[in-house]
């Protein structure tokens, strides 16, 4: 059999190994158990994973020299062979140890099937509806941002919620705001423009929350603020900038603050409910599409 190299990882999957091959190659270390063996002596128990599936990897020589090179969690270069062991297939390893350099975490993480580029066209498009001066300014500047944009196309809009995803968050931004705009086609009194704005901005402090690695974590940011409190931040800084004035700053901050209810407040417009419902229900419906059903009793 022949050997599965680092430098073809791309195009081998877990779920084409085969018993007998060779492995030299980068996983996402997702479980690390340190277990002993009938005789007393130390080995590690391991998960690993690509987009492709998972597999269950042991180490026994040297399990706690080998066991400090890596953490659950981390991406990890593993070297050994593929055997068979009650009918499943297992790494038997001889080496396992952190990377970081030169790969990219989205190799191993969940990612959209819908296409980010024709998102980022619609984001655009949905810009250019916001037709009141100081909004557009602001909304011009965030698109003009490339590291946000980068950060938008790649985040998450969860982590075990909806849109738990690479790419999640921008395609939860465009249901909500595309939702926004039907919704004042039909109710002709709702402040457009306000409207379409919260609802593209709502969700721009999880540009800032998350971690990629073998899995999604929090940034220090996001766990110890949230993306409310992180988007309002974001949002704050470039209202001077885009010359915002008070009415309009607290207009939109108060949609963006409430768009997950109010808490112990109350809403004080007819778009920040229109933008908390809508935020809901986008949520909510891709929550059983991707979960099935009986999701929905639990809601």
């Amino acid at each position: 059999m022949g050997s599965v190299s680092l430098a073809d990882q791309h195009a081998t999957s877990l779920t084409q190994l085969r018993a007998g091959q060779d492995v030299d190659a980068v996983f996402a270390c997702t479980r690390k158990d340190r277990l002993t063996t009938r005789n007393g002596s130390p080995y590690l128990a391991l998960e690993l994973r690509d987009r492709g599936g998972a597999v269950q990897a042991r180490v026994f020589r040297d399990a706690d020299l080998v066991g400090g090179r890596f953490e659950r969690g981390d991406l990890v270069r593993v070297r050994g062979r593929v055997e068979r062991f009650r009918d499943d297939l297992v790494l038997e390893l001889n080496d396992v140890a952190s990377v970081s350099d030169g790969v990219d975490p989205a190799q191993f993480l969940p990612s959209a099937y819908r296409d980010l580029d024709e998102l980022d066209g619609f984001l655009e498009h949905l810009v250019g509806e916001v037709y009141d001066r100081r909004y557009r300014m602001l909304l011009d500047a965030l698109l003009a941002d490339r590291g946000l944009r980068e950060r938008w196309r790649r985040a998450p809009c969860t982590i075990n919620g909806h849109h738990a995803y690479l790419g999640g968050l921008l395609e939860h931004t465009v249901a909500v705001a595309t939702l926004a705009q039907d919704l004042c086609q039909l109710h002709a009194r709702l402040d457009a423009d306000l409207l379409l704005s919260a609802a593209i901005v709502h969700d721009l402090g999880r540009t800032r929350e998350f971690t990629y690695g073998a899995s999604f974590g929090l940034t220090d940011e996001g766990r110890l603020l949230g993306h409310l409190t992180i988007g309002q931040q974001m949002l704050m800084e470039r209202f001077e900038r885009a010359g915002i004035d008070a009415e309009r700053r607290l207009a939109l901050l108060h949609c963006v603050s409430c768009h997950h209810g109010p808490g112990s407040a109350r809403f004080g417009s007819v778009e920040a409910v229109a933008l908390y419902r809508l935020n809901a229900l986008d949520a909510g419906v891709k929550t059983v599409i991707d979960g099935g059903l009986a999701e929905a009793s639990t809601r």
